[in-house]
């Protein structure tokens, strides 16, 4: 587990978000906001536990006033909200580690050759159904895995036609 003087500041932030909800209830308020925090984008927040996935949730597109605001709802609601897995106790919290994606607005894409599973990340759409999926996941190794990954997410079945969108991320841990 990396040292707080040696985590981003993003990453600082969702770490202290989730420590302080899980423990008090209580959102912080961040004590200083750097330039990234300050712009809109969408944002994922990853936490493992002692290397297995253990919560992510986040928003494809800018959902509140700032990054920084992204990161700390994200990081409540990957503690707490994720379906998968029950909200994290207190006593989990020295084990946890976490990471944050910053997206970039998603862009539309002809077809599958237009994507790559190491520099893009991939929603797939069909009428208001969606699956999205961070770039470079350990064992996603192809564009058909992300594809058929997105699908099963997004409760979309392998024959129906789908919108296809790509985007970028900064990941920070």
């Amino acid at each position: 587990m990396a040292k707080e003087e040696e985590m981003h500041p993003l990453v600082q932030l969702a770490r202290q978000t989730v420590e302080s909800y899980v423990c008090n209830g209580i959102i912080p308020k961040p004590k200083e906001l750097t330039p990234e925090m300050r712009e809109r984008a969408g944002v994922f927040v990853s936490i493992k536990k002692r290397g297995q996935l253990r919560g992510c949730i986040g928003t494809f597109l800018p959902t509140r006033s700032t990054v920084a605001e992204e990161v700390m709802m994200n990081a409540i609601s990957s503690a707490t909200q994720d379906p998968r897995f029950v909200p994290v106790d207190p006593s989990e919290l020295p084990h946890l580690s976490y990471s944050v994606d910053v997206l970039t607005t998603p862009e539309p894409v002809e077809g599958a050759d237009q994507l790559d599973p190491r520099c893009y990340g991939v929603i797939v759409e069909c009428g208001g159904r969606r699956g999205l999926l961070l770039p470079d996941l350990d064992g996603v190794d192809t564009v058909e895995e992300q594809i058929s990954i997105c699908r099963q997410k997004g409760f979309i079945a392998p024959s129906e036609p789908v919108k296809l969108y790509r985007f970028e991320v900064k990941r920070y841990t």
